[in-house]
């Protein structure tokens, strides 16, 4: 079974990526629900916590059932990313992540996320000063490469290792693809089927069913696989996959019921986070994917978004669950969304 560090993770772990604006507490607490096995903060400026930024600094928020969970960080500058590394450790949590795989320019354009990949020694230089700097084990989120012409996670792999990462997780995909085209896997297998390499590696790009998350995992024979926009609205996708690697069988549709429980739990755990008017506010985008299938929904979703108050919107939800109470839902691909432009990892 892989471990990170102290950490001894699932003989097969399902990691959910940590995606600006998407994987706050109240979105994590209905992935571990369904399976999460490792979650990370979303990805957290060192620059916004030295500042003492108030939006980062409530990124390091995590509750104890969480566990085990790592706190994303991203920079340009040694200094302040070790800096940052020891603030993340004085709310205790497992590990630290350092992100290496953001494509965003205004992220790229700094100097920091996947633009430290044009820039090998850089990245060995900033990971060692996090490394340097808390006791907690460190690991890595990247991509194959800047572009198809330097493709280096071979080399990224071992060098991260050499100095003492303890575990990479790999996008299959160049900075310069963003999120087009297919996610590439063959090199994410030849990163972990190196001998050198003894760290676990985790795979991450398009994995959208359990049929995918089982035959990767066979092909490539990674150590986990890390679910980003698969989980967007559907959390169910690692118990799922859980059950089918365990099985060989597909489990059924969630239910309605199943559905509006995790809209409730999701509404509730947002606003005790954020407080009742960003709360609120905040979950609007949620509902069109959980609801998504339900002829018709088109009016009720329109209230569900409009409302002020948690009761008013649970009264509607207790509308949707009786007006569609006999209906079944039928299978369908999970649609992997461009929910926003600021860095789904």
């Amino acid at each position: 079974m892989p471990a990170i560090g102290s950490i001894q993770l699932p003989e097969f772990p399902l990691l959910l990526a940590p995606m600006e604006d998407v994987s706050d507490p109240p979105f994590r607490a209905v992935c571990k629900d369904n399976g999460a096995d490792l979650m990370y903060s979303e990805f957290i400026s060192s620059e916004g916590l030295i500042r003492d930024a108030i939006k980062s600094k409530k990124k390091l928020d995590f509750t104890e059932e969480e566990r085990p969970f790592g706190i994303q960080i991203f920079g340009g500058d040694e200094e302040a990313m070790a800096m940052s590394a020891r603030i993340c450790e004085t709310v205790n949590p497992d590990l630290v992540d350092i992100n290496f795989g953001c494509p965003v320019k205004k992220v790229v354009s700094k100097g920091a996320g996947a633009g430290v990949l044009k820039d090998i020694d850089l990245m060995v230089r900033l990971t060692e000063a996090v490394i340097k700097s808390t006791k907690l084990p460190v690991t890595i989120k990247t991509r194959l490469g800047w572009d198809d012409n330097t493709k280096n996670i071979e080399e990224v792999a071992q060098r991260m290792q050499d100095i003492g990462v303890q575990a990479i997780s790999i996008h299959g995909r160049t900075r310069a693809q963003l999120y087009k085209g297919e996610a590439d896997w063959t090199l994410i297998g030849k990163v972990k089927n190196n001998p050198r390499i003894t760290i676990p590696v985790f795979g991450n790009g398009d994995i959208d069913s359990p049929q995918k998350a089982k035959a990767y995992k066979e092909k490539y024979g990674i150590d986990g696989i890390m679910i980003g926009r698969a989980a967007i609205g559907y959390p169910w996708i690692f118990r799922e996959i859980k059950h089918f690697l365990n099985t060989g069988e597909i489990l059924p549709a969630p239910t309605l019921e199943e559905r509006v429980a995790v809209c409730k739990k999701h509404l509730d755990r947002s606003i005790d986070w954020k407080g009742p008017i960003v709360g609120i506010n905040e979950m609007r985008r949620h509902y069109t994917n959980y609801l998504k299938g339900l002829p018709g929904i088109k009016d009720f979703r329109m209230k569900l978004v409009t409302l002020t108050t948690p009761e008013a919107i649970n009264e509607v939800l207790d509308e949707i669950s009786e007006h569609y109470k006999n209906y079944s839902f039928e299978r369908t691909p999970i649609e992997l969304i461009d929910y926003h432009q600021n860095c789904p990892l």
